[in-house]
């Protein structure tokens, strides 16, 4: 899993501008919508629902952007319909990507993803060009800090989860994607501190990359992520963290 937790440890050192908040937040809002949309605006018996939402309160998103958010997605108030979308493709070095993307326009989605890959170095793939590499997974996150790395495993185990390995400064507890919510409640019921939950596409292998290589995947996918329409990138990319957090 070195790609996608080892991108989301050097995001953490980036400095957060008041932009790249901002889109954090419209990012936030368009999961909010399509979650409630998909499944009713009752977090209760919405479980990505729930932890869209959780994850807006966790970003500091405002109480009232968030019911707006719900209402859009359920009818309640006006909203545009976005669809759910994923990308395949290659960055420099062989590496694979997946692009998720919430779109209200999948022809301009994938014109600015084609454009991006082709300025970057890389390349847009076909459907199932890169996606037998990953596996869909539920991801748990729990800061290493303050925690037992014996008593945490166990207390994963006990809630069923079906991996759990230490990452950088994370613990990260692996569910199938149907067991995420189960898990995590159970987790929080041990009194565990969750820092985040996701479904991700998690690479089976990975691609060692390094120098400028390394540089070029983290900007394109840095720049695929900014794109109004993606909501993430997964890659399958191994890289040092702490040397590329420095550059």
């Amino acid at each position: 899993m070195a790609g996608h937790s080892k991108w989301k440890q050097i995001k953490r050192y980036k400095a957060v501008t008041d932009n790249r908040r901002a889109a954090h937040f419209t990012k936030l809002i368009r999961e909010i919508t399509v979650a409630a949309k998909m499944g009713g605006g009752d977090p209760a018996g919405n479980p990505r629902l729930r932890t869209a939402i959780e994850t807006a309160r966790a970003a500091s998103m405002p109480k009232e952007n968030i019911e707006r958010a719900i209402k859009k997605g359920t009818g309640e108030l006006e909203g545009v319909e976005y669809s759910e979308v994923t990308y395949e493709g290659y960055a420099p070095g062989g590496v694979a990507l997946m692009i998720s993307a919430l779109t209200d326009n999948p022809t301009r989605t994938v014109a600015d993803v084609r454009l991006k890959l082709s300025r970057g170095g890389g390349n847009l793939g076909a459907t199932n060009s890169v996606a037998w590499m990953f596996d869909r997974k539920g991801q748990i996150y729990l800061p290493v800090e303050s925690l037992d790395e014996d008593n945490t495993l166990e207390a994963a185990l006990e809630a069923g989860a079906s991996d759990f390995a230490r990452e950088g400064d994370q613990f990260v507890v692996s569910t199938e994607p149907a067991d995420l919510h189960a898990v995590k409640s159970a987790l929080e019921s041990s009194n565990l501190p969750i820092a985040e939950a996701e479904i991700a596409w998690i690479p089976k292998n990975t691609v060692k990359v390094e120098g400028d290589v390394a540089e070029s995947v983290l900007k394109l996918v840095e720049e695929l992520e900014d794109l109004d329409d993606v909501q993430k990138v997964d890659a399958n990319f191994d890289i040092d963290v702490e040397e590329m957090a420095k550059s």
